[in-house]
């Protein structure tokens, strides 16, 4: 049997080597205006998403995840969702945002698939049509249910990952599959440690979000210590690092917003 020295000495490593190659990694994809600093770094649309007139008919559900600005970009992400009914010609776009007074729930801030400050998004999660529309009114009901509007912690939560996790446990039928560098997902309540993991299907136990352990259908198998999570994926097969997110096989069909949009 594996002592707790053996395995607090191979989840240290794998802590490490995530870092290193998620630091690597975010050098290498850095947008030079960056430099100038964050008024101006790129905020202006990705192309991703589906052009909205043209698929005027069409309701879509997306989520977006995309490195967060400055050197917390190099551990962690910021999470949004964007969605349109069918006749619809523009996306409605919601977020958790730390500045700012009052309510952190903020309603089309930013492009729907824009740059976060210099970052190119990531498609986490799409819906389309007769799916997506059904759950659009479960989105709605969830983002006005969740539990912390006027509170931001980068860690461990509650923050923006916080609140697109707890949509996801909200609307099962999101599927919804955060990274494992989404810092904030697992929070939960001292009062309710017990749950839903962010794919709305498994079961997790969370202090906080900062030890607990995850088993989803989206997630697999995850530990989360410190907020720092380490698991593995099986549909489909990945590791899932904190820092990186993960390794394997990616989250979603890449090529298909990108395809339908003119």
């Amino acid at each position: 049997m594996i002592s707790l020295k053996t395995f607090c000495l191979t989840f240290f490593g794998f802590v490490l080597l995530a870092f290193v190659a998620s630091f690597a990694l975010a050098m290498y994809q850095r947008d030079s205006r960056e430099q100038e600093g964050w008024w101006a770094a790129r905020r202006d649309s990705a192309r991703i998403a589906p052009d909205p007139r043209k698929n005027a008919d069409l309701a879509i559900v997306q989520v977006y995840a995309a490195p967060t600005w400055g050197w917390k970009g190099v551990v962690a992400v910021h999470p949004w969702i964007i969605f349109k009914r069918a006749g619809e010609k523009r996306y409605t776009r919601y977020e958790v945002i730390s500045w700012g007074s009052g309510d952190k729930v903020r309603r089309n801030s930013n492009e729907p698939d824009g740059y976060w400050y210099g970052a190119k998004p990531r498609l986490l999660v799409e819906h389309r049509g007769k799916e997506a529309e059904a759950m659009i009114p479960q989105i709605q009901a969830a983002i006005g249910s969740y539990p912390w509007p006027d509170t931001y912690h980068a860690w461990p939560g509650p923050n923006s990952n916080t609140f697109i996790a707890h949509i996801g446990r909200e609307v099962p039928a999101l599927k919804l599959d955060m990274p494992a560098n989404a810092v904030g997902k697992d929070y939960r309540s001292l009062r309710n440690p017990i749950g839903l993991p962010p794919s709305g299907r498994g079961v997790q136990v969370s202090v906080l979000g900062v030890a607990g352990v995850t088993v989803g259908a989206e997630e697999g198998f995850e530990i989360n210590l410190l907020g720092l999570n380490l698991g593995v994926g099986f549909a489909p097969l990945r590791l899932r690092l904190p820092f990186v997110g993960g390794v394997g096989g990616g989250n979603l069909q890449k090529g298909a917003a990108v395809k339908d949009r003119g």
